[in-house]
């Protein structure tokens, strides 16, 4: 089981959506960032309280995330 210590859930934060050390920052906003080509100094630029290991384990939580199985049957 994969351990993600930067990614937080509390329902009195954005409504319990995954967020990034409870800093109200979803994890969701981060990655559709990178995946319209943003950089991590770009992101750090728009996010000050961030950190580079934030971007890193919001890519290595949204890669889990996307390990399922597919039933071919």
């Amino acid at each position: 089981m994969a351990t993600f210590d930067r990614i937080t859930f509390d329902h009195k934060i954005i409504g319990g959506r995954a967020c990034i050390r409870g800093l109200r920052i979803p994890v969701s906003v981060i990655m559709g960032q990178i995946a319209h080509g943003a950089t991590f100094e770009e992101i750090l630029a728009d996010y000050p309280d961030l950190e580079s290991e934030d971007i890193k384990q919001v890519m290595e939580y949204a890669a889990w995330l996307t390990q399922e199985e597919v039933s071919l049957a």
